[in-house]
């Protein structure tokens, strides 16, 4: 009986180190075909990433854990003005996720690109980005993307460009700079975990995007294109000046220099269940909201995707705060409690 006993034990043993065995196999053998297959297409030399009309950027939080800025941020953010000011790309989506009110990845990315010199009809952003498989499929079912240049860290390429095959993009990766930091070790090792799971979500449970909207092609503007301040369009709930009457549907605010121009609705007059859309302009143009005195208190024209927060929000009863108060800055662990943050940190996808 305690002979059956051990021979019992020593095969379940025997059978639990094969399957481990294997899975271990499996595990390593799933990175290298992802990595294998997208290897070719990775430039890690800013100045030789190949020339594409679009740019894809992806999301990623602004700050670190320990309230510092986050250089994966940065780096991305670096990268992608670098390639539209030397011509390499003539239009960035700007990707990342807006899941409610106090988090949002791509008004805080327009914001610091826009400091760095890209202009506003150069940028399209996406706020249902919530992963880099949500961000993929959307530009190829929303945005009506099927070329592109992706712009994020070497380590998170490879995962990124078998995605996009997948879907059936046509893509090349080029690597933003990189600076180890706090915490890196512990993303390269996840996006091992990462490329695993994504050969179940593309070949086992066919996964879907979170959320898609209607159609929205880009509209990318020829360069040296004049700025779009002086175009005035109906913009329902903007910012009344001073001659506007309430439910004019031409709402205008007037700048210091005399001149009125269409302007989206503030953030705390703003509809919550409304998208608000851009100023029409000629073809071939990226309309873009006009540039205030005050930047800290912008947001861009929002698209019909970003209204899933505010709706949620708002069934919710959740109360936005006033500008003065929050922005939409995100970090990779808590951010500090200032003025350009105060929501919870999300992480690096």
């Amino acid at each position: 009986m305690r002979l059956s006993l051990w021979k019992l034990f020593r095969s379940l043993l025997l059978a639990l180190g094969t399957m481990a065995l294997l899975m271990a196999l499996a595990f390593v053998m799933a990175n290298v075909w992802v990595l294998a297959s997208t290897r070719e297409r990775i430039e890690h030399n800013l100045a030789k990433c190949a020339r594409e009309r679009v740019g894809i950027v992806f999301g990623t939080s602004h700050w670190t854990r320990s309230g510092l800025r986050n250089p994966h941020f940065e780096g991305r953010m670096t990268a992608a003005a670098e390639l539209v000011a030397s011509g390499r790309v003539d239009h960035l989506l700007v990707s990342g996720d807006n899941s409610t009110r106090y988090y949002n990845e791509p008004v805080t990315m327009w914001r610091d690109l826009r400091g760095r010199g890209v202009r506003d009809q150069d940028m399209t952003l996406d706020y249902a980005g919530f992963s880099t498989f949500d961000t993929l499929a959307r530009a190829r079912d929303v945005f009506q993307v099927d070329r592109a240049l992706l712009v994020t860290q070497g380590w998170h390429l490879p995962r990124a460009l078998f995605i996009a095959d997948a879907l059936g993009l046509d893509t090349v990766g080029c690597a933003a700079p990189e600076r180890e930091a706090e915490g890196t070790w512990y993303l390269r090792m996840r996006e091992w975990v990462a490329r695993v799971a994504t050969l179940g979500d593309l070949y086992l449970w066919n996964r879907e995007p979170r959320f898609l909207g209607p159609l929205e092609p880009l509209q990318i503007a020829p360069r040296g294109a004049p700025a779009l301040g002086d175009i005035v369009a109906p913009v329902p709930g903007g910012t009344l000046s001073d001659d506007s009457e309430p439910g004019d549907e031409s709402q205008t605010i007037r700048f210091p220099d005399g001149a009125k121009r269409s302007d989206p609705p503030s953030e705390e007059g703003a509809d919550p269940h409304q998208s608000v859309p851009a100023p029409a302009v000629e073809q071939g143009t990226r309309a873009a909201e006009p540039r205030r005195q005050d930047s800290s208190a912008e947001i861009p024209p929002r698209e019909d995707s970003g209204s899933v927060a505010a709706e949620h929000d708002a069934e919710q009863g959740v109360i936005p705060p006033s500008p003065e108060t929050s922005t939409h800055e995100s970090g990779d662990g808590q951010a500090p409690a200032s003025k350009e943050s105060q929501e919870p940190a999300r992480p690096s996808r």
